[in-house]
């Protein structure tokens, strides 16, 4: 058995980074081509209801090509021949339909992988299921709101949750979404689920293909995941796609004899000590000059573990937090340039603000430790081409955060 090669830390970084796509440059005129190289690259993308800034899936692609315009995404997920679809793949995700097949052995498993609450609802009331789905294939796409309104009218909403108080019909629709019978045909203004049949939305080219083996599936998985990170632990390779640990090691194992990833540890790494890292065979490493703020939910920040060795820094999901224990604020974006995380600011569109025009408000802004000088001069020219792309008219900082003064004196003073 040969050695298993040691990298430095800022290898391992520079190789996860480049894996990203944040070592190229930003297009001029970013277009629909660009977004499907980025979703190629990333493999997933990850949705999320909070609001705040804007949904958390635009910002991924703004992060990597700058002002894009949004409407090229929405049509890419709510058009036919559709190019993102949603599934359960990390978390609530958009993927390629040729990605959407390959979990097609976790919809399988609907009875054993859906939390309780969906899964239940085939036991508890075998026709729903039944009913929503006819219903959908008679009537078209239909929110879970319309389908209650047509199929249970009178039945009374739980109220025991502080959170996710679904009625049996919304229950029966993620059921039938979760075993790939429904998809998503878009998302209303309210950020609703327009449910349709499956046959409906991925394109029929992918519809033909005959079901993976499952393990080839989770093989084709794990090899995407291992391109999108550079460098990851198998734990962080298995969380990319939410895989349970059994398919993941015999996935990388495989992957190791064919060759296609390489171990190496990372010096400096704790978690390289026992065990080794894997590298995408061909993965490179180049300097990296990027610039960008990077959403909550961005994949390069996924698997906090992770997050922490890459860059020195604990990044968590502070809305999650009560007000009272919160450090950094509620929708905090790390910002990054070269190749470290050298501040964060939490951001809120507020688009009463400016007589309806809107404003990108920084609601605080915090330096990292030995972050380097200039660092406010560059997160705010990157606010300004965020705020820009908002369609507000401009920057306000407030005074909170120790980046703040020098923050508010370049970005000057509110519009």
């Amino acid at each position: 058995m040969s050695a298993v090669e040691e990298i430095s830390a800022a290898q391992a970084r520079r190789a996860a980074l480049a894996a990203q796509g944040f070592s190229r440059s930003r297009p001029a005129a970013p277009g629909a081509a660009h977004l499907l190289r980025v979703l190629d690259r990333l493999g997933v993308v990850q949705i999320d209801s909070v609001n705040v800034l804007c949904r958390s899936h635009y910002l991924p692609f703004f992060s990597r090509l700058g002002a894009y315009p949004a409407a090229t995404l929405d049509r890419a997920a709510n058009r036919r021949p559709r190019r993102l679809v949603e599934y359960w793949a990390h978390e609530a995700s958009f993927v390629a339909p040729e990605t959407h097949r390959l979990l097609r052995w976790r919809m399988a498993r609907a009875a054993e992988d859906a939390w309780g609450s969906i899964a239940s609802i085939a036991v508890e009331q075998p026709g729903l299921p039944d009913a929503v789905l006819a219903h959908v294939a008679a009537h078209g796409p239909a929110t879970a709101r319309a389908l209650e309104a047509a199929l249970a009218p009178a039945a009374a909403r739980p109220t025991e949750h502080w959170g996710w108080n679904w009625s049996g019909v919304k229950r029966a629709c993620e059921f039938l979404f979760f075993t790939g019978r429904l998809s998503s045909s878009g998302r209303t203004p309210q950020f609703e689920r327009a449910y349709d049949l499956v046959e409906r939305v991925l394109p029929p080219v992918v519809l033909a293909q005959p079901d993976p083996d499952p393990a080839d599936a989770v093989r084709s998985l794990v090899r995407t995941a291992a391109r999108a990170t550079g460098v990851a632990t198998e734990a962080s390779l298995r969380d990319y796609f939410r895989l349970r640990p059994e398919q993941s090691r015999r996935a990388v194992a495989e992957l190791v004899e064919a060759g296609e990833l390489e171990e190496v540890r990372v010096r400096g790494w704790a978690s390289t000590l026992r065990r080794p890292a894997y590298r995408s065979a061909g993965a490179v490493a180049p300097r990296v000059r990027a610039r960008a703020l990077l959403s909550p939910f961005d994949p390069l920040l996924w698997h906090r573990d992770r997050t922490e060795e890459l860059f020195g820094v604990q990044v968590r999901l502070e809305f999650y937090v009560p007000r009272e224990k919160r450090v950094h604020g509620y929708y905090v974006l790390p910002f990054l340039l070269g190749e470290r995380i050298v501040a964060r600011v939490d951001l809120k569109t507020d688009r009463a603000a400016a007589g309806g025009a809107g404003v990108l408000r920084v609601q605080s802004a915090w330096a990292e430790p030995g972050a380097p000088d200039g660092t406010a001069e560059e997160l705010a020219e990157e606010l300004a081409e965020l705020a820009e792309w908002l369609g507000t008219a401009g920057v306000a900082v407030a005074d909170r955060g120790d980046l703040a003064p020098a923050l508010a004196a370049v970005v000057g003073p509110p519009p």
